[in-house]
């Protein structure tokens, strides 16, 4: 015999989370630059599991870095901003 909210009973898959030391392991900034990152939109928000323990989604602070390389001002397959041009061979 099936129950009907067997559909509704079934748990989602949990993300990994990490504390502040272990994404400033994985990440070698300052504390204050991980919350000024953070305030500013550019990093992942953290989450309050409670009053004072915020943690950071595992797979968010990885899709940042992942795409943090395509902003990276030294790697060369980085597209040209508007106000770059290309330099000319003159000598």
């Amino acid at each position: 015999m099936s129950n009907d909210n067997d559909e509704h009973d079934e748990v989602p898959a949990l993300r990994r989370m990490l504390t502040e030391q272990k994404v400033l392991e994985e990440i070698p900034i300052s504390r204050t630059t991980l919350y000024r990152l953070e305030r500013a939109g550019k990093f992942p928000r953290s989450v309050y599991v409670s009053p004072n323990r915020r943690l950071w989604f595992r797979d968010e602070v990885a899709a940042w870095q992942a795409a943090i390389n395509d902003n990276d001002e030294r790697n060369p397959k980085r597209g040209r901003g508007k106000g770059r041009r290309r330099r000319s061979d003159r000598f």
